[in-house]
């Protein structure tokens, strides 16, 4: 990493050596780690603007011409942004970014690069519908490879076959999707020629204001410390960059990308003012300790699309077991609409109350999470779909869902949704997986699917079970209603007199 370091010194960046150095984790790649303890509020590094690469930056977007860039749609998604790492690799050591592009990872633990064995472990997971395989490779034949070959002055045809192949496509996009920042966008044209000595705006003042992180950058970007207001934001599940938000605020940032991320584990976060970015400490550091930014703490599923990795801390649901906190199980509304209706989910009488639930704004995925509460929005949906055709009638008049309210037939409904999810995975035992995990045998990828689909397995049998004391209760209210004050089963809580509010 010397030449790394000395390049990004070179070039208007400014690292104190006094407290961090850069070093290999096994297992865990490059990170970054205090060589003495570090107060809170300290710098550890900062850089210019200019040294970030983006669409911004590069030569690249100017060289090619803005109309001809956005006649190839170039300007849309990430392609653009993969196009100048590209095309920057391929000048070698004559590019800007080449010790800092050099220093960059080739392999990846992602499902983008899986064998399609290794992606049947995660049948049933959150993951295999947003790899995006299909619609990144769409993109490079359909847009990529179309511009350069319109460009030989730019892209000769002798290099095309080195340095623009679908696997190097791949490579840039990962590289985007796990080391990637959001950074607010500048004044002046998309790729203008960026020397070291000129300077970027933000579009807004002179001041720092809060980053966009919508398009699904790694990592979060706050406003300055100095008095203007920070981010916490969060990364979308956009990761293939097929979006229509204009991708010149994404941006690979050099030695900021360096720093790992673990869960609840932020002691580091990267800050932007006018013309530069910094690195600051967000909480005292010990020397030994390593310094971590943060992805927003994402369940694993998003974990391992994303970065190629885990995370399993001590859990309170699962009684001191290892596992995700944020791990979530997402639920198709479709799936509800067949469970509910069968196959003639696509008639009239149904459709009409499915595009109102749309228009209305209801959820077209629901979410289950490690806290003991069902989705308040699905038993509406259920409610909706069950509703004789008078019921439906007024309450499309009144323009609301109907309430949450649980009872024995929703309760048999949501079992069967529960039960029918969990059949999707690529087995529903949950102490098989428990099993092959203690295996010494097993390979990281196979380690990793099994850590996925079981953290998923555990909140669907969390939610049957929360039926199952539900409807316990009901049972308790039909027994003893007519001795004493009447229960109420409403939602996700079980209350006496009038139902709490559910939480969605």
């Amino acid at each position: 990493m010397d030449d790394f370091i000395a390049w990004f010194q070179h070039h208007g960046g400014a690292l104190d050596t006094s407290v961090m150095s850069i070093t290999d984790f096994p297992g865990s790649g490059r990170g970054a780690i205090a060589v003495k303890d570090i107060p809170e509020n300290h710098t550890i590094f900062t850089l210019p603007r200019s040294l970030t690469l983006s669409t911004q930056t590069s030569a690249l977007p100017s060289a090619f011409g803005i109309t001809g860039w956005r006649k190839h749609k170039l300007h849309k998604g990430w392609v653009g942004l993969i196009l100048c790492m590209m095309w920057e690799e391929a000048h070698g050591n004559q590019g800007k970014w080449s010790a800092y592009l050099v220093s960059l990872p080739t392999h990846f633990g992602t499902p983008m690069f899986w064998s399609n064995e290794e992606l049947q472990e995660l049948q049933g997971t959150a993951v295999v519908d947003k790899i995006g395989r299909v619609e990144a490779e769409r993109d490079y034949h359909e847009k990529l490879i179309p511009a350069i070959k319109t460009r030989p002055d730019l892209f000769p045809s002798e290099k095309i076959d080195t340095w623009y192949t679908l696997q190097r496509y791949h490579i840039a996009g990962n590289r985007i999707l796990s080391r990637s920042f959001q950074v607010e966008r500048w004044k002046g044209e998309v790729g203008q020629d960026s020397s070291d000595e000129h300077e970027y705006v933000p579009e807004d003042s002179a001041e720092s204001t809060q980053a966009n992180t919508s398009i699904g950058s790694a990592m979060d970007v706050d406003g300055t410390g100095d008095g203007d207001e920070g981010l916490d934001g969060e990364s979308s599940d956009s990761d293939s960059g097929d979006s229509d938000i204009d991708d010149s605020d994404v941006a690979m940032v050099p030695m900021a990308d360096l720093l790992n991320a673990r869960y609840d584990s932020e002691n580091a976060k990267l800050f932007y003012e006018e013309h530069h970015l910094q690195m600051v400490t967000t909480k005292p550091i010990k020397a030994g300790e390593q310094i971590f930014n943060t992805y927003g703490d994402p369940p694993n599923s998003d974990l391992l699309r994303r970065y190629g990795h885990v995370d399993l801390v001590p859990c309170p649901h699962l009684k001191g077991a290892l596992g995700n906190p944020q791990d979530i199980v997402e639920i198709r509304a479709d799936l509800v609409v067949k469970v509910i209706c069968g196959d003639v989910a696509n008639g009239e009488k149904y459709q009409q109350r499915i595009d109102w639930w749309l228009d209305e704004g209801g959820d077209d995925v629901f979410v289950l999470d490690t806290d003991p509460i069902l989705p308040a929005a699905m038993t509406s949906l259920i409610r909706l779909l069950l509703l004789s055709q008078e019921e439906w009638e007024k309450t499309r008049e009144k323009e609301r869902p109907p309430k949450a309210k649980f009872d024995r037939q929703i309760s048999e409904l949501l079992r069967r949704i529960f039960e029918i999810r969990l059949s999707t995975y690529q087995s529903p035992d949950i102490e098989a997986d428990e099993k092959l995990l203690a295996s010494e045998s097993l390979t990281l990828n196979m380690r990793h699917a099994i850590i996925v689909r079981l953290g998923e397995k555990r909140i669907l049998a969390g939610a049957l079970e929360i039926l199952r004391i539900k409807e316990a209760a009901l049972d308790d209210v039909r027994d003893t209603g007519s001795k004493g004050k009447k229960r109420v089963v409403s939602g996700d809580t079980t209350s006496e007199g009038k139902s709490k509010k559910t939480r969605h």
